[in-house]
């Protein structure tokens, strides 16, 4: 089976086919750096770390660029409500989003452009949007004439017709169309501002994202990403501004991750219904939001509950469990090795065959699971510990494919951990003492938490179930 990925631009499945063959240039809108992050960022963080990986996985050379926008009105804004420069409020959101990436374990991207740094590509490209009538100046300020652009609304599905019917009067009343958006905006006092052919100013926010892709991955690239909230108008947006350039299709595929929702309404700072990373990482390891994310399909909403992060964390354990050491099993021939054998053959197929129809991490879940269950029935059976580690060797594998961490993270032990901890001790007391109806109970109350005690000659080790 061949790789397909869902494009949103025609609203199926294609087969994935590379502008250069074994490469794939793979661009995702980053976060706007005006306050802390929230883990609707880390979703889309995760996706797109996921579809990299498995790339990878499967032979790619990945060039990957994630920018941040790190001049914008809303960064403005916040910086002067608090009495901070633009810049060094970006910088420091920067700074924060990247230990978060490390928190999550997210691969580093290639190149994280800014669009600080691009303000000659940026005003390279306006000019050539000026130069094919693209493009015109109002007093300083220059806007993107949408009219001339025959196929406008083609990823949003929108037609110009109804878009304009809609519109509200335009406060801008120098705009030749309500729909003409900012290629440029003229400085005002107190604002960030670079010189340029049409005065000081800086860019509006559509243009940042054209040029930097354009800059670092040349005129087409494969993967445009980013979450569905992008579709219109930013990422309408970009492909009008490129392709009225370039003359080509700017992305191959147009590749969107669904939005986190808490209490059935998307999570965002305008709405104030949000979760940092910060605060999520502060009581949970990374892993268990990548296990959310895994557990659904990366196209569809993902709602946050305290219930979900708990069964994450229970998947995270029972993967991790069936890579604790084997004892010296002694069965290397009969039903239960065949039954393992047979297993990892259909774990690898099933991860490659689900994972390729449009990244179906949920399914491929399934199949390590599997692959988990067929292990502990191996060591419980008494197969030999060379056996029951080649089940493990390709759980390991797929466990990196989607870059989860085989081990929990040294600096995240948990309260959850401690107290486990603390009850085995107690039980073990009490077995002392042989009130073992006592021990018993503490034994059970644990296995419907989810926590199953495993009793050997060593002491007493336990797992999530």
């Amino acid at each position: 089976m061949s790789l397909k990925i869902y494009n949103t631009l025609t609203r199926q499945k294609e087969m994935f086919e590379t502008v250069e063959p074994g490469k794939v240039s793979m661009y995702v809108c980053g976060p706007t750096v005006y306050d802390k992050a929230h883990i609707g960022h880390a979703m889309s963080a995760l996706v797109f770390d996921l579809i990299r990986r498995y790339l990878q996985y499967r032979g790619y050379d990945v060039r990957h660029a994630m920018n941040y926008t790190d001049v914008d009105d809303k960064i403005i804004n916040r910086a002067n409500q608090i009495g901070m420069p633009p810049v060094q409020l970006a910088e420091r959101y920067i700074d924060e989003f990247m230990h978060h990436l490390d928190d999550l374990n997210v691969l580093p991207a290639t190149v994280y452009p800014r669009a600080t740094r691009e303000i000659p590509n940026i005003i390279k490209l306006i000019l050539d949007l000026g130069e094919n009538d693209y493009a015109y100046e109002v007093n300083g300020d220059v806007y993107f004439r949408v009219q001339r652009d025959q196929d406008y609304g083609k990823l949003s599905g929108r037609k110009l017709e109804d878009m304009q019917a809609g519109a509200r009067i335009s406060v801008d009343e120098r705009k030749e169309s309500p729909m003409d958006f900012a290629l440029w905006k003229s400085s005002k006092p107190g604002e960030p501002a670079w010189d340029s052919p049409w005065g000081p100013g800086r860019p509006g926010w559509h243009i940042e994202c054209s040029a930097m892709s354009m800059h670092h991955l040349g005129e087409q690239i494969d993967i445009h990403g980013g979450g569905n909230d992008l579709i219109f108008p930013h990422h309408e947006n970009e492909i009008a501004q490129t392709e009225s350039v370039t003359g080509k299709p700017f992305a191959r595929y147009w590749v969107h991750n669904g939005m986190m929702q808490l209490a059935g309404e998307k999570m965002s700072k305008s709405l104030g219904n949000l979760i940092t990373i910060e605060d999520f990482v502060s009581k949970h390891e990374g892993d268990a939001l990548r296990m959310m994310v895994l557990n659904s399909s990366y196209r569809n909403p993902l709602t946050f509950s305290d219930e979900i992060v708990t069964a994450a964390e229970r998947g995270l354990e029972r993967l991790r469990g069936a890579l604790r050491p084997a004892p010296a099993g002694h069965l290397a021939e009969g039903e239960p090795v065949q039954a393992l054998q047979q297993q990892i053959s259909a774990a690898r197929q099933g991860f490659v065959d689900c994972m390729d129809d449009d990244f179906n991490t949920a399914g491929a879940l399934g199949h390590l699971f599997d692959l988990v269950r067929a292990i502990n029935q191996a060591r419980d059976a008494g197969v030999t510990a060379e056996l029951v580690g080649q089940g493990q060797a390709l759980l390991r594998e797929l466990m990196a494919v989607f870059g989860l961490r085989t081990e929990r993270p040294a600096a995240v032990g948990g309260q959850a951990d401690a107290f486990i901890n603390l009850l085995i001790e107690m039980r073990r007391d009490l077995r002392q003492q042989k009130l073992w109806a006592l021990s018993d109970q503490v034994r059970d109350r644990l296995a419907e938490l989810g926590v199953l005690l495993e009793d050997s000659k060593e002491g007493t080790t336990w797992r999530w179930k």
